[in-house]
């Protein structure tokens, strides 16, 4: 008797992985964030018409931006510089249009972890922890994605909705 408790015991202890292998533990969502397909990159003519929405916000505001929008694998499709913006926003700009394409989500989500206790964002290769830059998404695809600076950062986001705002 005691041999065929011993080998059902072991029998329970070899099957138990494959049935708990489905399961998910507590907290882990069953869908990935985020998980926007890619599509063709944005156009010229795409991301200047995009350029100039976030341009006459700023303007709006008397907010001086740059503004860069790249495609989904983040190299540069077009950058504005509008007269008097300081220099460091060049770079921050195209950083936080790279890492909202490269991510496929709102630069935002990274600073919101960041505050939120989680400072492990602020470590993930190409990520930039601060509001203002977005994807682009056409027909449910990421075609691309939008970085402004020049302001604070809620400043930039607000540039940058206007240009999502008019895109179609």
């Amino acid at each position: 008797m005691s041999k065929i408790r011993s080998t059902l015991a072991f029998l329970l202890v070899l099957a138990a992985p494959a049935a708990f292998a489905d399961a998910l533990p507590a907290g882990v969502p069953e869908e990935m964030p985020f998980n926007i397909p890619y599509g063709a990159p944005i156009t010229l003519a795409e991301a200047k018409a995009l350029a100039a929405a976030a341009e006459t916000e700023a303007m709006q505001h008397h907010w001086k931006m740059a503004i860069s929008i790249v495609a989904p694998d983040g190299s540069l499709v077009y950058f504005e510089k509008m007269d008097d913006t300081q220099i460091g926003s060049v770079a921050i700009s195209q950083h936080k249009a790279r890492t909202a394409a490269l991510f496929r989500r709102p630069t935002k989500v990274f600073q919101d972890a960041a505050d939120g206790g989680h400072p492990y964002v602020l470590a993930l290769d190409g990520a930039i922890a601060v509001e203002g830059g977005f994807p682009l998404v056409k027909d449910g695809k990421l075609i691309g994605a939008i970085g402004c600076s020049g302001g604070m950062s809620v400043q930039d986001g607000v540039t940058c909705k206007a240009a999502l705002a008019t895109l179609k």
